[in-house]
């Protein structure tokens, strides 16, 4: 409710103007530099030849463009909230795939290798990031544990891991994973190479965030079910960690997308993922900007099934608070 007031309240109209007004002028000024380039396609009908257009036709494309902006924002004004959303979604799109078509794609090219993009690398892509956040999670809350535990060797341990793994690019940690476990007589694929690092990593962030989570219930809970005899174990199960994790999801949600398009890291070592699929099937005919293109809009939509999981899960636990 509270929310609800101070948005609905009249003082924010004003500086809502001055950021719309703002954005215009921006609107404006990047019609007016960019009408040669980004707009000459959609835009030749009305001003010409790009370089026939001068000085004033891009200023008077800018300032149209810049008009309709405005008017947009006041048409949007008058509709609910979740029908604003959707229209600027949709508008926000819409503007997305005008650039994608800018840059002259054969669509033809990206229906025949789509099938394969979807089959191969859409598959292995999933596969290796949900087995690494079912790791990465096991580890964060054993790691958590460490570095609660009043154990000096567990704790300098769990430290260790978190500074050594947070210190790294991923990129490296992948090389040494794969490169160095040879080295001392481990042999390892490339697949489970890549679960590895991405586990170990993500683990490392997850850790901080469980533990955080932990040390946000209040000690006295703690004292108290220790005083009535319960076990360790039981106190986390029951007590702690359902309090916890509505404050864990978040930002544990947030690691899991991260992870999703990390994943494409593990390109390097020559796993069919989504991301080595899209140099490789590109650079075979130089469209590399087709597939590449192709590998954001599957990675884009990946995340947002996510985001809708990680709502739901979030909505859930509200309800029960």
């Amino acid at each position: 409710m509270f929310v609800d007031t101070v948005i609905e309240d009249k003082a924010l109209h004003k500086p809502a103007f001055l950021i719309g007004l703002f954005v215009a002028v921006l609107a404006f000024f990047f019609a007016f530099n960019f009408t040669d380039t980004f707009f000459g396609e959609f835009l030749r009908p009305v001003i010409g030849e790009p370089k026939e257009s001068g000085f004033f036709g891009r200023l008077a494309v800018s300032i149209v463009l810049a008009v309709l902006f405005v008017l947009n924002l006041f048409v949007i004004s008058f509709f609910k909230l979740k029908g604003q959303i959707a229209i600027v979604w949709i508008e926000l799109f819409l503007l997305f795939l005008a650039f994608a078509y800018s840059f002259d794609l054969k669509m033809s090219f990206i229906q025949s290798r789509i099938g394969l993009m979807i089959s191969q690398g859409l598959f292995t892509t999933i596969y290796i990031s949900a087995v690494s956040i079912v790791i990465a999670t096991v580890i964060a809350i054993v790691g958590a544990i460490a570095k609660l535990s009043n154990n000096g060797f567990a704790f300098a341990i769990a430290s260790f891991y978190t500074s050594l793994f947070r210190g790294l690019p991923l990129l490296l940690q992948v090389y040494l994973i794969y490169k160095g476990l040879p080295q001392i007589g481990f042999m390892v694929d490339a697949v489970p190479a890549g679960i590895t690092a991405l586990s170990l990593c993500y683990g490392a962030y997850m850790t901080e965030i469980f533990r955080a989570g932990i040390q946000s219930i209040p000690r006295g809970q703690w004292e108290a079910s220790r005083a009535l005899g319960f076990r360790f174990s039981l106190i986390m199960r029951k007590i702690i960690l359902p309090q916890a994790v509505p404050i864990i999801i978040p930002p544990t949600g947030n690691q899991f997308i991260a992870m999703l398009k990390d994943s494409s890291l593990v390109s390097v070592l020559g796993v069919w993922e989504l991301m080595y699929l899209a140099r490789t099937l590109g650079q075979r005919d130089f469209r590399h900007m087709e597939m590449l293109l192709t590998a954001a809009m599957i990675y884009w939509a990946l995340t947002i099934v996510l985001e809708v999981i990680q709502a739901r899960i979030e909505e859930k636990y509200k309800q029960k608070g």
